[in-house]
């Protein structure tokens, strides 16, 4: 096996089992409830939700890590840390150890994710690098594929194998990776914003509160003013910290890149959209069909297949025809799922008529917009901010997903019939067809020339 195959293995892993662990834990969430004594869905969305912030918040940091102290290092650091508190989790006694241990599954998760592509990329030629992000792509489509089938096995055996799972495959990609991966570093030593990353979590922890708990507690309670005015306060402090700080959260300067702003625009729309439908598909087959958790996940899986077949040709077609057109496609694919839906579910089941088309048709909007949004983001950005950018994209991504979350357990409230989850297939239609929008935005982009600092980091990477 060559070396690139080897490296694209060991990072593969890294990011099925984070890909995996997403939507393994959204089938879970039903026989959590029972399991915790009928926690509302509300208190139970902070498993997710405390997981996505603290992801998106520590993403950039760690990416802006992976360049100072070294790719590789950095990658194991956080895979090892992932497997760790897999194991927790699936030991945790209550809701309240569940979210704190799934908070530093993600610190584990936001040192391997952009670390992962960022020792990807160097191993393809320029002229490839579509070919390279479609892989990225279709390795979490996989996992998505894998999720729901495999999380309504191990729930038969009891929700916590979910998280079990990841331990025996964490620990072989662990061996695996310390012989094969070579160090990359960026010369850039400065330290990042720690803080930054702390009020960014901060803020988007105090907006997700407000709209989980607006509907109970009342749209014009104070405690739901204050936390949105306590959210629009701390953004401006990371945006004043973003712009003075020398490795800020949130580099201008990538800003300033059309292509990296319009793609993490909608990277967060598409993945509203996204959380939004795969936790409301879960809780739809569930409640309103009255679906075991393994049926439910049999019904969903078809939807994720579909996203991993259609990933690598939309990385393909990323880099031959733009990924504005090829995001700007997935994204009104995705809508198109939403809208049939919204029109033709209800309390009857009727899988293959009316379920199943929407899943297909929404699968493949997810297959080609993934790999079109890291192709967007990544094309104008010069090698040594390949890590920084991923974590920013991704950062957006959770972001999305965190926010989609929230406003879907504040639409839907508690559902006991298909009408109840209407609203929730029009946010994913709405939320969709903003990220296409987004998407046309972009405009054209080209890989950038080689800069000098890659000279640097692939001499290293030699040595």
């Amino acid at each position: 096996m060559s070396h690139r195959a080897r490296v694209s293995a060991i990072v593969s892993v890294g990011v099925f089992v984070a890909s995996l662990d997403l939507f393994i834990v959204n089938i879970a969430f039903p026989d959590m409830q029972r399991d915790f004594g009928g926690a509302s869905l509300a208190g139970l969305s902070w498993v997710l939700n405390a997981y996505a912030i603290v992801f998106a918040a520590l993403l950039v940091p760690a990416g802006r890590w992976a360049d100072r102290v070294g790719r590789k290092r950095t990658f194991l650091a956080g895979l090892a840390l992932f497997t760790l508190a897999s194991a927790a989790c699936a030991a945790a006694p209550s809701v309240g150890a569940l979210v704190a241990a799934r908070v530093v599954q993600a610190v584990g998760a936001a040192l391997l994710m952009p670390a992962s592509l960022a020792l990807l990329l160097p191993e393809f030629p320029p002229e490839k690098r579509g070919l390279a992000l479609g892989l990225w792509a279709a390795v979490g489509g996989t996992a998505a594929a894998a999720g729901p089938l495999v999380g309504g096995l191990l729930v038969e055996l009891s929700w916590r194998w979910v998280f079990v799972v990841n331990v025996p495959v964490g620990i072989a990609a662990l061996a695996a990776g310390a012989r094969t991966l070579v160090e990359v570093r960026d010369p850039d030593r400065t330290r990042p914003d720690a803080l930054g990353a702390a009020l960014l979590a901060a803020a988007v922890a105090a907006l997700v509160a407000a709209i989980v708990e607006g509907p109970d507690w009342g749209w014009g309670d104070p405690r739901v003013v204050a936390l949105f005015a306590a959210a629009a306060v701390l953004v401006a402090a990371v945006a004043r910290r973003s712009a003075h700080h020398p490795a800020p959260v949130v580099e201008p300067a990538l800003l300033r890149v059309r292509a990296f702003t319009a793609a993490s625009l909608a990277g967060i729309l598409f993945f509203v959209a996204f959380a939004a439908m795969l936790l409301g598909i879960v809780l739809f087959l569930t409640h309103a069909w009255g679906e075991d958790v393994l049926t439910a996940g049999l019904m969903v899986a078809p939807g994720p297949a579909t996203a991993a077949l259609f990933a690598v040709p939309g990385g393909l077609l990323s880099a031959r025809i733009g990924p504005r057109a090829v995001g700007a496609i997935g994204a009104l694919l995705f809508a198109a799922g939403g809208a049939w839906w919204a029109t033709r579910l209800g309390d009857a089941p009727s899988y293959a008529a009316d379920l199943l088309p929407g899943m297909l048709v929404g699968g493949a909007g997810v297959g080609l917009v993934n790999p079109a949004l890291a192709s967007a983001a990544t094309a104008g950005l010069p090698p040594a901010r390949l890590a920084t950018g991923t974590a920013v994209l991704s950062m957006a991504r959770q972001l999305g997903s965190a926010l989609g979350v929230a406003l879907l357990v504040a639409v839907i409230g508690t559902p006991t019939s298909a009408s109840g989850f209407d609203d929730a297939w029009t946010l994913m239609a709405l939320s969709a067809l903003a990220a296409g929008a987004a998407f046309w935005a972009v405009g054209p982009v080209r890989a950038p020339a080689p800069a000098p600092a890659a000279a640097g980091a692939v001499a290293e990477a030699a040595a």
